[in-house]
């Protein structure tokens, strides 16, 4: 992977992962920071096309399920069965993690989802 699309997908990966963490300790500030920069690495991504998709779509194998739900909420269109997989396995979770994938499925079950059109 080109390191430009690397450093991308490591910043959407740690932002993620630092907004949990800062959710959990009831920072909401440092928490929409962290979430701010993780939009911007996937726009950034988004706007390489599919490459940059691809390149995301290493994450839904990552070791922590809030990146990995994440991920497959942003890759929902591009990657559709691999990133509802990670998507129903999240939502049987509990947390902010399982929330937002049932979010995700249920936004796209309406057909109102638009993160990524295509």
């Amino acid at each position: 992977m080109p390191e430009d699309l690397q450093k991308l997908v490591e910043a959407f990966a740690q932002n993620v992962a630092a907004q949990t963490d800062a959710i959990w300790r009831g920072d909401a500030k440092t928490g929409n920071k962290h979430a701010d920069r993780y939009i911007t690495a996937f726009k950034n991504l988004r706007a390489l096309g599919d490459p940059g998709r691809e390149a995301l779509a290493v994450l839904l194998t990552h070791p922590r399920m809030d990146v990995r739900s994440t991920a497959a909420t942003c890759l929902l269109r591009y990657k559709h069965a691999e990133s509802r997989a990670v998507l129903e396995e999240a939502a049987k979770g509990k947390g902010l993690s399982a929330f937002g994938a049932q979010e995700a499925l249920k936004r796209w079950e309406q057909g109102t989802w638009s993160l990524d059109p295509a």
